[in-house]
């Protein structure tokens, strides 16, 4: 029923219904519709799905809000870095850049530099799936998919946890770099990005991989035959 039904019925103002019905939460419709099952896949092999995304993060001039607390003193104007990040479906094996935009040239220049270096640790990507931004639909980034020969899936509009594997990642990256120390330059923060992704491939365990890393996944499940990762 809407507000107004509801109102007629219990004889009510309509403002009132409309209140209260916000305040709980039920004001629209699509709340009263039941929830998609949440439907979790995971590709068997390494290079079958790689997860792309990017984001975008405040350059910074001196350490903001965060780490000091007070909003006043904001730096304005300085710009922005985005962050590239690709993931592996089947290991969670991470590859990330900070470039300087998010055009169709720039992001197809990661998924080659994303390739070569899963190729180099015996990954053959196979299919990229991203969202539907201006870089990952442009013509340079299809013409990268196809030199590579991998099928470019793209998410549907508002379905982002569809590409949930890459959206969960960068907020792990945010919360454990980005965000973890008062870093007092961007060029900082990106020195730090190494060693931390590093971490993240070789030790960090994962719930979904059984508490295994990145790495030890690569290397037990029948992946593929890699048996070293250099940084």
């Amino acid at each position: 029923m809407t507000s107004a039904l509801i109102a007629r019925r219990l004889r009510m103002p309509a403002a009132t219904v409309k209140r209260i019905a916000a305040r709980a939460g039920l004001n629209r419709i699509k709340a009263l519709e039941p929830k998609e099952p949440v439907v979790r896949y995971e590709r068997s092999r390494a290079g079958e799905l790689i997860h792309f995304d990017v984001k975008k993060l405040g350059r910074i001039g001196r350490p903001g809000h965060r780490v000091h607390g007070d909003r006043t003193t904001r730096v304005r104007g300085i710009g922005w870095e985005f962050v590239h990040v690709c993931i592996d479906d089947a290991t969670r094996l991470a590859y990330v850049e900070v470039l300087g935009d998010e055009r169709g040239v720039t992001a197809a220049a990661f998924l080659h530099r994303a390739a070569a270096w899963y190729r180099k640790h015996g990954i053959t990507v196979e299919r990229v799936m991203t969202d539907n931004g201006s870089g990952y639909v442009s013509l340079e980034f299809r013409r990268a998919c196809a030199e590579l020969a991998a099928r470019h899936i793209r998410t549907r509009p508002y379905r982002l946890k569809t590409n949930g594997k890459a959206e969960r990642f960068i907020q792990t990256l945010l919360r454990e770099w980005a965000y973890a120390l008062p870093y007092d330059t961007s060029d900082g923060r990106t020195k730090a990005l190494r060693r931390w992704l590093s971490f993240y491939n070789r030790h960090r365990p994962h719930s979904s991989l059984n508490g295994k890393s990145p790495w030890e996944r690569l290397r037990i499940g029948p992946l593929n035959n890699v048996v070293s990762l250099h940084s």
